[in-house]
């Protein structure tokens, strides 16, 4: 199978062909750098992204946290990670890069704080 890809790591935007059998990347081309090559194996084989949402928070001046996960977690547990945030409530005061999920679904990321809030 042949897959066609856009390379998102630096501004040149290579597009890239991968070519794929067996669950095994065997060629890329189109890449201008070896960062290219590493992303198309890795969106190929299993895609992962950085996870940014929300979760409530109590006693702040705001009814929601920004969070973010420290890594990226596989994509297709993006969806489970969501469920999982959406019953995180926290409180008041919270630094950024405080960790508000350890180990988030067992990925071994931490999902931490993206802003800091004082109690009110």
């Amino acid at each position: 199978m042949v897959k066609e890809l856009v390379c998102v790591n630096c501004p040149l935007g290579c597009r890239l062909t991968v070519e794929v059998e067996n669950d095994q990347v065997i060629s890329v081309s189109g890449n201008s750098c070896p960062r290219g090559e590493e992303y198309a194996k890795s969106e190929c084989i299993r895609p992962a992204r950085i996870l940014t949402t929300t979760v409530r928070i109590e006693g702040a001046i705001h009814r929601v946290l920004p969070v973010i996960t420290e890594r990226e977690i596989p994509l297709d547990m993006v969806m489970e990670a969501m469920d999982a945030v959406r019953g995180i409530h926290v409180k008041a005061p919270v630094k950024v890069g405080d960790v508000i999920a350890a180990d988030l679904l067992g990925t071994g990321v931490n999902l931490v704080a993206a802003r800091s809030m004082d109690r009110v």
